[in-house]
């Protein structure tokens, strides 16, 4: 391929999530919460902090709730929900740019909704 026919150069800006860790029960986004799964043993004894919320949609996608609204608009986390949540890196002071989505379930915070209860 001539060198003039080479595609341009693709520059990656790499970014950790826009949340910041905070402890209020009443909010979801930005809240701390530790993992008790066994789906996602990487995940287990690091601080993780909640960038959305995934609901599941009917024709088995999901829809990410990334502000307080919307989850509020949405009902809270749900038992099936997963939540996308970013591990905290001590030796850095950052979130990591790496999530993984857990069962809301599978966190400290919403274990309660495995019995059938509810959160806003």
């Amino acid at each position: 391929m001539p060198k003039s026919k080479l595609p341009k150069k693709q520059v990656a800006e790499i970014v950790a999530p826009d949340v910041g860790g905070h402890d209020d029960s009443e909010r979801v986004i930005g809240r701390r919460v530790t993992y008790h799964g066994e789906e996602h043993p990487y995940l287990v004894g690091h601080e993780l902090v909640i960038v959305a919320v995934l609901r599941a949609l009917t024709d088995g996608d999901r829809r990410a709730l990334t502000s307080e609204d919307e989850v509020h608009a949405a009902g809270g986390v749900k038992a099936d929900d997963r939540i996308e949540v970013a591990p905290f890196i001590k030796e850095e002071n950052r979130f990591s740019f790496v999530t993984s989505d857990p069962r809301a379930i599978d966190l400290d915070a919403f274990r309660h909704l495995a019995r059938g209860g509810t959160t806003h």
